[in-house]
């Protein structure tokens, strides 16, 4: 069998877009966001993902994340952008913008807001990367699209060399076993996981690496559990995913019942990198609400537990 050389693999954190507190894109935070993660070793950018908020900025807003991210990074590591958008023509709209500010790749979802099929999914991510020039990842992220992207579904489009890559947030380790397995006569073919509570099991199982959100506060713990994978070092892997279970509590800071789980998770990793003094304010995008001083408290105890310093 080839060897596989995949275009993208390591940790590529889904990066985070601060706000000022009018809700504006602080700039100076997201630089600081960038230096963090490539300080942490990160192999990669992942910009206006869903842990970017990508869904509720601007154009105007994404283009400007766009800018800072790829400025800040200056080429050290490729940088992916979202494409996030309901229908075909949009995201070639928005990955034609991504494209002109120099992103280094596309990140796309199946199309929705509408009702769509198969054989609509395969024509939308082969009319996106007909009319780019840079590589092109779909993203599976069923909970929000709902529509689930099948290893039927997305191995003859790596074959035919229209996807790059695939992000795996679907929740479904099945179905990502069995794009592993597939994807194994595909050299360049990168499959990531963003499944970050089980990226030890998932690169055990030939993931080529990890875009996960918790990365975001902590880039230096999945580096070290991804190069201990790669090692084959799978107790000291197990210990840091470990560690890393126990940090993502922070998820759990926002009350029952006023939030939604993009509001807590989202808010968490802000609160989180503004205690460790990366970003200046957890503000968020409305309708989402930033955490309150008590729950901001119990992030700040979660911190502490898993030895990451605060400012």
């Amino acid at each position: 069998m080839t060897a596989r050389t995949p275009r993208y693999s390591g940790v590529i954190p889904p990066v985070v877009t601060p706000l000022t507190a009018d809700g504006e894109i602080d700039r100076l935070s997201l630089e600081r966001v960038v230096e963090h993660l490539l300080d942490g070793g990160a192999s990669g950018l992942f910009a206006l993902g869903s842990s970017g908020e990508t869904a509720y900025l601007t154009p105007a807003r994404q283009d400007e994340v766009i800018k800072v991210v790829t400025a800040a990074s200056a080429g050290q590591v490729p940088v992916l952008v979202g494409a996030i958008e309901t229908t075909t023509g949009r995201a070639i709209e928005r990955a034609r913008a991504a494209e002109a500010l120099g992103a280094d790749a596309v990140v796309v979802t199946a199309p929705f807001c509408t009702r769509t099929h198969d054989t609509e999914i395969d024509r939308h991510f082969r009319d996106i990367a007909a009319a780019l020039d840079v590589p092109v990842l779909a993203y599976d992220v069923p909970v929000c699209v709902h529509s689930k992207l099948d290893p039927e579904l997305l191995l003859p489009l790596a074959a035919d060399g229209v996807l790059a890559g695939v992000k795996d947030s679907s929740g479904d380790d099945g179905s990502f076993r069995r794009l592993v397995v597939g994807a194994r006569g595909l050299p360049d073919f990168s499959v990531l996981t963003g499944h970050e509570l089980v990226v030890d099991a998932m690169m055990l199982g030939g993931a080529d690496g990890s875009v996960p959100g918790l990365g975001n506060v902590d880039p230096h713990g999945y580096v070290r559990l991804h190069e201990a994978a790669i090692r084959g070092d799978w107790t000291t892997a197990r210990a840091e995913q470990d560690r890393l279970v126990a940090l993502l509590d922070i998820v759990r800071a926002a009350r029952p019942g006023t939030a939604s789980a993009t509001a807590a998770g989202l808010g968490a990793f802000k609160t989180a990198l503004m205690l460790r003094g990366v970003v200046a304010t957890n503000v968020m995008s409305p309708p989402m609400r930033r955490l309150d001083e008590a729950e901001t408290a119990a992030i700040a105890a979660c911190l502490d537990r898993a030895g990451l310093s605060r400012s």
